[in-house]
This record gives structure tokens, C-alpha cells and sequence, in this order.
């Protein structure tokens, strides 16, 4: 099984596989597998499950292959069951990589193709590892790029849009609003131009402020101290027009306030998520937690195919500015400790408390 056997014949190829299966040679681990049309599974060439009969076996590159034609991974052997898993988390790696590092983002097709399968298929497996789709994700990522160099102290906006990717300006500035949620010169200069309509109210966790965008909610912050929060988005957008909400927006608070009061009741809001690409994976996976549910910081970078970056999860949850709409208190350590909360321990535990009895 040396030397260049896509060159040869297929039928070579399957013979020089078999025999690696029939010797249970563990060296030809990675370079295939075998799927078992009788039983519709499929294994490693070195695994110690029964041999199959010849004529019941066919080859596939990956795992990730097997499955998308049909097969499971075999029970025998937990090797075979991870086996697609790590190949897939792999390949989106590798996916995200070349999405980070063109200087244009590759289309559906392009990454697809790459990653040897179908477009639909890599769709659905990258969302699956990231929470994003392979859009959303270069979008994400190019966002945060354009804010590194919109907050850089030298070059023009046209300079700064081209350098995250945005090769077309009239493209760009037709989503700016989805991608910075305001114009690239008015994010530049604080968010000057920008409306936030906000308000303050009590609540039995003590006070809250919600704030509005003109594409949703882009603030939710807890505190002892009013004044201290609306300080809090003063510096969150410093030059942005904020203006004190009238009653119908009161009606969006009061909204708020009764799901901190009963959270039974849910809460769905237009958000407008403001971060990088790696914090929106983080806060998209928080939003699937269910209420009166806890996960580890661990278990939330194994769900966003990061399981190395829990420091960074922690991160994520401590940069959310949107509370219990983003419910960063739903993380805890593995140990079961409720570790830090922006807003305090103290309203983490209560509102894990109220979730839980309800």
C-alpha cells in the first residue's frame, strides 16, 4: 500500500484494502475504511471485529464517506465510533482555516469540494461542528477583521473595508448594517449616528437596563446602581445618540423583567449580537441551552468543535452584554461550581434557582 495508488486500478487498489482488512493491518488505519453491506456498518482496517465476507465489503476514503453513503460506525470497537467525529471536526477545522486565511472567502462549492463531499452535506456538518453556517461564519469572521482595522488608529475606511475582505465597497456598504450595525465611518467614530433607544427598570434582582438598535436588542446589563449601567453603555457605544425609550419600549422592558421574574414564560427577542466569530459560535450555543439546564465551559467548546478552547469560552461568556436573552449564567465549571458572572454570582445562582424550580 506504498507509492501513488490513485494511479492504479480500482480493482488493485480494493485488493491491496482487503488484504490490509483480512490481516487486521493497523497501519492502513486512516488511509480507509470498510463498510459491510450486510450489516450497513462500517470499521477500521485494523479492527478486531469479525471478518466480513469479500463480496459483502466495500471502500471508502473517510469515514465521513461511510456515512454519508449510509453506514454506521461499528459497536465493536470505540476507536470506529469516534472515528467519523474526529474526521469531521478535522475537516472543518481545515475549512475555517482557509476561510480565515483568503483573502476572498471560498463559496459553498469551493469548501465543499475540498472536504470531498457534497455541498449540502459539508453545509450541514460544519453547522453542525461551528453553530454557523460556512457563511455566516466568513462573515462573522471578516467583521471582526473590519472592526481590528476600523479601530486601528491610521488608513481610510475604503482602506479598512478591502483589508477584511470586502472586496466590493458597494457591496459591503449595502449589509454594513448586519455586519457592524451601523455605517463602517460611524462605527469607526464611536458609533456616532447610531440610535439606541434604552430604559431602566427594577426587578427583583435589582435593576436592569435594556437597550435597543435598529436591529435589536443589543444590551441587556444587571446592576445595583442605574446610573452605573447606563454609564456602562455610554462606554459601549460612546458616540452613539441614546435616547430614553418611551412607554411602548417600557412594554419591551416590562417583557424582560417578567421573564427574569418567571422564567417559564421565555423570551424571544431580535437580537443584535455584536462580536467575533468565535463569540457568536459561543453565544449561539448558549442559546440552545434549555432553561432550568447547566453545561460546563468544557462541554460548550466540545459542542462548537473547539474542545481545547474552554479558556476562550469563558471569554465569550464574559463579554456577552446581553443577558439572560444570551444565558452565559446557564455555564458552569465541570466541578459544578458556579465560577464568575458579570453580573454577579450571587444573581447566577437565583436565576439557576428559579429556572430549576419552574
Amino acid at each position: 500500500m506504498t507509492g501513488d495508488t490513485a494511479a492504479k486500478p480500482v480493482h488493485d487498489r480494493d485488493d491491496a484494502r482487503w488484504e490490509a482488512v483480512r490481516s487486521r493491518d493497523a497501519r492502513a488505519d486512516g488511509q480507509f475504511v470498510y463498510a459491510v453491506r450486510t450489516t450497513g456498518v462500517y470499521g477500521r482496517p485494523g479492527s478486531s471485529a469479525r471478518l466480513p465476507k469479500r463480496e459483502n465489503i466495500e471502500f471508502f476514503a473517510s469515514a465521513e464517506q461511510a456515512e454519508a453513503a449510509g453506514y454506521r460506525a461499528s459497536r465493536r470497537n470505540q476507536g470506529d465510533r469516534s472515528l467519523a467525529g474526529a474526521e469531521r471536526a478535522d475537516l472543518v477545522a481545515q475549512a475555517c482555516h482557509r476561510i480565515e486565511s483568503a483573502h476572498t472567502a471560498p463559496n459553498l462549492d469551493a469548501l465543499a469540494a475540498q472536504a470531498g463531499m457534497s455541498a449540502f452535506h459539508f453545509h450541514r456538518v460544519f453547522k453542525a461542528q461551528t453553530g454557523l453556517t460556512p457563511k455566516a461564519y466568513a462573515t462573522a469572521w471578516r467583521a471582526g477583521k473590519l472592526r481590528e482595522q476600523l479601530n486601528a488608529a491610521s488608513g481610510t475606511v475604503t482602506t479598512a473595508i478591502h483589508e477584511a475582505g470586502f472586496n466590493a465597497s458597494s457591496r459591503f456598504y449595502e449589509t454594513a448594517g448586519q455586519v457592524l450595525g451601523m455605517r463602517a465611518r460611524e462605527y469607526r467614530a464611536g458609533g456616532v449616528g447610531a440610535v439606541i433607544r434604552f430604559a431602566v427598570a427594577q426587578s427583583s434582582l435589582g435593576a436592569i437596563l435594556v437597550a435597543q438598535s435598529q436591529r435589536g436588542i443589543c444590551a441587556i446589563l444587571l446592576g445595583d446602581d442605574p446610573d452605573r449601567l447606563v454609564r456602562d453603555l455610554q462606554d459601549q457605544f460612546p458616540k452613539a445618540e441614546l435616547i430614553g425609550a418611551d412607554a411602548d419600549f417600557e412594554q419591551l422592558v416590562a417583557r424582560v423583567v417578567g421573564f427574569i421574574e418567571a422564567p417559564n414564560i421565555g423570551l424571544n427577542l431580535p437580537l443584535d449580537v455584536r462580536g467575533t466569530a468565535f463569540q457568536q459560535r459561543v453565544w449561539l450555543a448558549l442559546r440552545e441551552i434549555p432553561a432550568g439546564a447547566t453545561v460546563s465551559y468544557a462541554d460548550i467548546a466540545a459542542r462548537i468543535g473547539a474542545p481545547k478552547a474552554v479558556r476562550a469560552v469563558a471569554g465569550a461568556c464574559a463579554a456577552n452584554h446581553i443577558a439572560v436573552a444570551i444565558p452565559c449564567h446557564r455555564v458552569v465549571r465541570r466541578d459544578g461550581d458556579l465560577s464568575g458572572y458579570r453580573w454577579g454570582v450571587e444573581r447566577k445562582r437565583e436565576l439557576l434557582r428559579r429556572e430549576a424550580r419552574q
